[in-house]
């Protein structure tokens, strides 16, 4: 049974290109949250159907490809969508694709779900001006969580897993902390400059949850 290293070794482009590929339909997926999370959909129920209410085929729903082919319109209408479908899966593939070739892979996988992250709340935020609690509270406890679990996330080395996992929860923990901390002093200063409101404490909660991932720096 071949190992990783020795797959990596025989065939380097294997594991990039299966990265690039399950982030294009990790993209596909948070397409569908991206529509679905602010009108209070199911991310699960109905599967992918267009906006005339037809079901779309499997090879309609190729992510990346099936837009180039289908030239940017629904098979059963004709009706025109948006590029930005296509945009994020091609987005998440290149960042899935970056997190594989610059961490290891624990580090890679954990940096996978964190952009996972930043995507979806990227395009809710520019779509509605809110970023859900999901991505803002439920993203700073993922990255506590995942700081425990892989104690590298923080560049915890020493080979003691619990201790490891003691040190880069507390680092994770600061980071968020401090990250929403200095974020909401910003936006009370600047709403006693301005006058009104300058920041939503989505924002907060979201640079917590940044932090949670990344440490306080």
């Amino acid at each position: 049974m071949f190992h990783f290293e020795e797959i990596n070794a025989q065939l380097p482009w294997f594991f990039p290109v299966v990265v690039s590929v399950l982030g294009a339909c990790i993209g596909s997926f948070l397409n569908v949250v991206i529509y679905r999370v602010p009108a209070g959909k199911s991310i699960v129920t109905p599967g992918s159907h267009c906006a005339c209410g037809a079901p779309i085929a499997w090879y309609d729903n190729i992510p990346i490809v099936s837009w180039f082919v289908l030239r940017g319109r629904a098979r059963c209408c004709g009706q025109s969508y948006s590029f930005r479908y296509a945009f994020v899966e091609l987005l998440t593939a290149a960042l899935f694709l970056a997190c594989w070739l610059l961490f290891p892979p624990a580090k890679a996988v954990v940096g996978m779900i964190f952009v996972s992250v930043l995507v979806c709340a990227t395009f809710i935020d520019l779509d509605h001006m809110i970023i859900p609690d999901g991505f803002t509270i439920g993203g700073g406890l993922l990255g506590l969580l995942l700081s425990v679990l892989v104690p590298a996330l923080h560049g915890q080395h020493s080979g003691l897993f619990a201790v490891d996992s003691l040190r880069s929860v507390v680092i994770s923990l600061q980071g968020l902390l401090i990250g929403s901390g200095l974020v909401l002093w910003i936006a009370l200063v600047a709403e006693v400059v301005l006058r009104k409101e300058a920041m939503g404490f989505g924002d907060v909660k979201f640079v917590g949850a940044i932090g949670a991932f990344c440490g306080w720096q």
